[in-house]
Formats: C-alpha cells, sequence, structure tokens
C-alpha cells in the first residue's frame, strides 16, 4: 500500500491521548513513504493527522465538500486539496485514490465512512483492506457489534474478515498488506467503484 484513506474525528474528544493518535499515525505514514487522503480539515484529529504527517515530510491530499470550505474549515497546507460538492463525492473519491482504508476514534461522520468502505467491500466496489485501529479498546464495543450481526445470520461468515482491527498500527498495516479480498455478493468489478457525481475540482494547491 502506497496510499490510505485515513477517517477520523474532526472534534479532539475528551483526552489528550486521541490527538496523539492522530499526530503520531500522520508521522508514522510519512515516515513509512505512504501517502494519506483525508477529509481535509484543519481541526480535531483530522488536523492533528495532517499536520503529524506534513512535519514529518509525508504527502497529505485532502477531499473536502465546498461548504466546508466555506466555512474555512479546510486545511490551508496540504500537498493537495480536492474540492467536491457533496459527501458521497467525498467518499467515492477516497475510494479511488486510496489502496487502503484506515479508521482512527472519531464519531458520526468516521462511522458512515467505515461502514460505507466495509458494505462496498461487501458488494465488491472495491478489494480494498479496511482497518480499524483500536486505539484503547475504543472500538471493542463495534468489533463485537459486528460479530454480533454475524453470529445473528446479517453477515456472510466470509465478510467477517472484511474489517481488520488491531491495537497498534505496525500490526495493523501488516496485517492490511496481507489481506485477501473475500467474494462479493455480487459481481461488480472492483475496478470500477461508484463513481463521484459531478467530477471534483483540480487539486489546489
Amino acid at each position: 500500500m502506497t496510499s490510505l484513506a485515513v477517517y477520523c474525528g474532526s472534534s479532539t474528544g475528551n483526552s489528550p491521548e486521541f490527538l496523539e493518535c492522530a499526530r503520531d499515525v500522520g508521522a508514522q505514514l510519512a515516515r513509512w513513504g505512504v501517502a494519506i487522503v483525508y477529509g481535509g480539515g484543519n481541526v480535531g484529529m483530522m488536523g492533528a493527522l495532517a499536520d503529524g504527517a506534513l512535519g514529518a515530510g509525508g504527502e497529505v491530499t485532502g477531499v473536502i465538500p465546498e461548504a466546508l470550505v466555506h466555512a474555512e474549515l479546510a486545511h490551508q497546507g496540504l500537498s493537495a486539496l480536492h474540492i467536491v460538492p457533496d459527501m458521497h463525492s467525498r467518499k467515492a473519491l477516497f475510494t479511488t485514490l486510496a489502496d487502503g482504508f484506515l479508521t482512527l476514534p472519531g464519531g458520526v461522520g468516521t462511522m458512515d465512512e467505515l461502514w460505507e468502505a466495509v458494505s462496498w467491500a461487501q458488494l465488491g466496489y472495491h478489494d480494498k483492506p479496511v482497518g480499524l485501529l483500536n486505539m484503547g479498546g475504543f472500538y471493542d464495543a463495534l468489533i463485537a457489534f459486528y460479530g454480533q450481526m454475524a453470529t445473528s445470520g446479517f453477515i456472510r461468515p466470509a465478510h467477517t474478515g472484511i474489517i481488520i482491527a488491531r491495537d497498534s498500527l505496525p500490526t495493523l498495516l501488516d496485517a492490511m498488506e496481507r489481506y485477501e479480498p473475500h467474494e462479493p455478493l455480487v459481481g461488480i468489478s472492483p475496478a470500477k467503484p461508484r463513481p463521484a457525481s459531478p467530477p471534483p475540482s483540480p487539486p489546489q494547491r
């Protein structure tokens, strides 16, 4: 993997450990030569992630809806910034630009991004690994819930491995590198993810 879409909160959380996690992940990915694609924000964990990567010499591409640019929430120091019309276009471009998905602690927006990546993998819109960094047990309940959905017959046994959860970044990336795509529910070509419509504007530097 040479690039990852990283999903995380636009809030800081209620502990300094969350911002430290985001900064550390950004810096480590930069040192390992992994480019970051993220939501383009300058606040919360999103801003800390970008600052950590940029401070370590990494490449960071933002993808942000036009409305959030108008709210002055776009990071101005990125390697590239794609401005898109809406949230759907944003997530579609994440799928196009990244080799995989990495989820850090976050809220409802982060969950939306994570579950769409999982759903698209299940359907065959992409065949890329979906990683979950379970910092301090933050996602223990979500992991258990995912297992409960499978136990209750709503997720096929073959699809339980779509979410790759680890509690450290090195072990998570190693597992994501070794990910083997499952048989999708339907025969959608992973080479053709659901496109953004209309297409995003050219990158701004």
